[in-house]
């Protein structure tokens, strides 16, 4: 659980603005017997890496950048909430077996180049969608030169090439690691048994990818989408001739991704020697640490004094502007402007609900360099600093240890134990919130096809579940379906009009928000249809972006591609998830289709679905559709979702 990113000051308002959600988590977990942590732990990748990942341990979270903790030789997979509340229930997980992307790594670290280079690198190679499908293994000597937690970072930003998850091989970095967070005793038996804990000699990879370490040079990927890579050095001349904002306005550091307290300790050796020359930040400068571990402990060892003397500001141990909780203030919306961030995405909006955003992602190094530089056009490698006295100087490259020589400080406790006897526990939803509501079941299949659906939108390039469903100041609405269903689809471009968040309501002919109109076909008993583009989908494992259309009565998804992660949410909802056999009757469906679905009375795995395009002129179309179902996931759909099946077989 993470809460909205504010500065330490202001964080004494969230208990008692958010005090009812807080309130159900807590008497939920402990309802049901599970620990909680609480509000102020932190992101929930880095508390699973510091006190559950192990090497060899398979873990499913509800989080796309659950990977993360491939970086201590977990097999961890990033799942939408459906599946884990399957797996709680004791029905087993299931996937198609992933392929296997090998990345063989050489040379060694040094300088300006960080773990993120490699999967900033890796993006750039593969793209968004290039790892859909597989399991990414890193190895090679390579391998030895990257901390456990820079590994970490690697396989959390895994799911912005689509992979399942990524892993590290076992080696003498997570053993110190697991020590250092008190696991000895796990780290000697990974020890005993490393050999079954690393590739076996001679395996075969389904792709091969080769970086030598010690050629890899600082990338920044960006704007809007993290796989337009560029090596730092070029990054100016690149902006300049796209009519990029050049002046950096904003830095941001922390995050999932990058919050590790040798993250942190790089960043501050820059920043000091910027205050040992008189210089502050040009940008604005946060830091979010990604745990109360990890904030305690720069307390304690003066990082977080230099990275405020210098500027910045140290916002809660939470997810915050990664996922859009930043109260920005310094531009207005629809304001051109450049931010970089040591995040994991970029993608329109996602930030600052600015669409005019220029959002870059980098290592919290490079990031810190820039907010002090005030300009992409500065490449540390190579430029120079002016000080206040006019001194100009170069910025030595980053250091920092990449564990704390006097151990971890845990700081607050933030963990609530789960208690002896939990009859007595009540768990209290006021029926008048607008935070939370109960879920009610979805309707069932009726046995019949579905006919005459209208199309909602066709949506033109990249949808991901941010453009589905926001986060930012809508994630208060997560326990409160109908409310946060007022987002879907806002920030999807119609191909009609190439517009955000008008599309045309086809009863009345005027124009509306995405929600008013999926509103107004469900009151009048129109199913609908949105039909999308490649990748649809892509980024967060958000359930909202599967639960909401379900809710406002869609019924299928018509896309070239899906991610992985939200085609499975779909089909848990009742929904379904249909790709064209062929990409190019994605260009026959008009956005006033009437669409039919053909041959649900014998839907079965491997059949594809036929669908009758009703054009207004009177003409038709048919089209084959294909699907991924299996059996178990059919009866999903004749049930109404997978919870109601859940319920049937009870």
């Amino acid at each position: 659980l993470s809460v909205p990113a504010l500065p330490v000051a202001r964080l004494r308002n969230a208990p008692e603005v958010n005090q009812e959600v807080y309130n159900f988590l807590a008497t939920s977990a402990a309802k049901y017997g599970v620990g909680f942590w609480k509000p102020g732990s932190g992101i929930i990748h880095q508390i699973i890496l510091e006190n559950y990942a192990y090497p060899g341990v398979m873990v499913i979270g509800t989080d796309s950048h659950t990977p993360n903790g491939g970086g201590l030789g977990g097999i961890c997979i990033g799942v939408g909430g459906a599946d884990a509340v399957d797996v709680m229930a004791g029905i087993p997980w299931e996937l198609k077996c992933p392929n296997v992307i090998g990345v063989k790594l050489t040379g060694s670290l040094s300088g300006w180049t960080s773990p993120k280079d490699v999967i900033l690198k890796v993006a750039g190679i593969l793209t968004v969608k290039g790892g859909t499908g597989a399991i990414v293994e890193y190895h090679g000597p390579g391998v030895d030169s990257i901390s456990c937690t820079g590994m970490g970072t690697i396989c959390n930003m895994g799911a912005e090439i689509g992979a399942t998850t990524s892993v590290f091989p076992y080696n003498h970095r997570m053993k110190t690691y697991l020590e250092k967070t008190g696991r000895g005793e796990i780290a000697t038996l990974s020890e005993e048994n490393k050999d079954i804990l690393v590739p076996d000699p001679g395996c075969h990879y389904d792709q091969l990818i080769e970086i030598n370490l010690s050629e890899l040079k600082p990338h920044i990927n960006g704007p809007f989408t993290p796989d337009l890579a560029h090596p730092v050095a070029e990054i100016g001349a690149v902006a300049e001739k796209s009519g990029w904002p050049l002046e950096v306005k904003v830095g941001l550091i922390g995050s999932c991704t990058n919050s590790s307290y040798e993250d942190m300790g790089r960043a501050a050796s820059l920043a000091k020697q910027a205050l040992d020359h008189g210089l502050k930040c040009k940008a604005q400068f946060t830091v979010t640490p990604g745990s109360e571990q990890i904030r305690a402990t720069i307390e304690r060892d003066g990082y977080a004094k230099i990275l405020r003397d210098v500027g910045g500001v140290v916002l809660a141990n939470a997810c915050g502007p990664c996922i859009g909780q930043w109260d920005r203030r310094d531009v207005k919306k629809g304001e051109k402007n450049t931010i970089v961030t040591s995040f994991n995405r970029n993608f329109t909006a996602r930030n600052d609900a600015n669409p005019a955003t220029h959002a870059f992602v980098t290592s919290p190094e490079i990031v810190t360099a820039l907010a002090i530089a005030g300009t992409l056009k500065f490449n540390p490698e190579t430029d120079y600093l002016t000080a206040p006295n006019g001194e100009k100087f170069k910025l030595v490259p980053p250091t920092g240890d990449e564990l704390p020589t006097r151990d971890f400080d845990p700081g607050q406790d933030t963990y609530q134990q789960p208690p002896p006897d939990s009859s007595s526990v009540h768990v209290d939803v006021n029926p008048q919130s607008n935070r939370l509501q109960l879920l009610e079941p979805f309707e069932k299949w009726d046995g019949r096809d579905l006919e005459d659906m209208q199309v909602l939108i066709k949506v033109k390039g990249k949808c991901t579940t941010d453009h589905i469903s926001a986060a930012g100041p809508w994630l208060k609405f997560r326990g409160h379906l109908d409310n946060i269903s007022n987002n879907l689809l806002i920030g999807a471009v119609n191909i009609e009009n190439d517009a955000v968040n008008k599309v045309r309501n086809q009863l009345t002919g005027e124009y509306g928000g995405v929600p008013d109109i999926a509103r107004y076909y469900k009151k009048n008993g129109i199913q609908w249809v949105v039909v999308g583009d490649e990748n649809y989908g892509e980024g967060s494992s958000r359930e909202h972006a599967a639960l909401e259309p379900r809710h406002l009565g869609g019924r299928v998804i018509i896309v070239k591609s899906f991610a992985r992660i939200h085609e499975t949410n779909l089909k848990k909802q009742g929904l379904l998830p249909l790709t064209f056999a062929d990409p190019h009757d994605y260009d026959k469906i008009r956005p006033d289709d009437k669409i039919s679905i053909i041959g649900l009375k014998k839907f079965a795995p491997g059949k594809p679905l036929k669908a009758v395009l009703k054009h207004s002129d009177g003409s038709q179309d048919t089209i084959q559709l294909n699907h991924t179902f299996n059996e178990t996931q059919i009866e999903w759909f004749q049930a109404g979702s997978a919870l109601n099946r859940m319920k049937e077989l009870q």
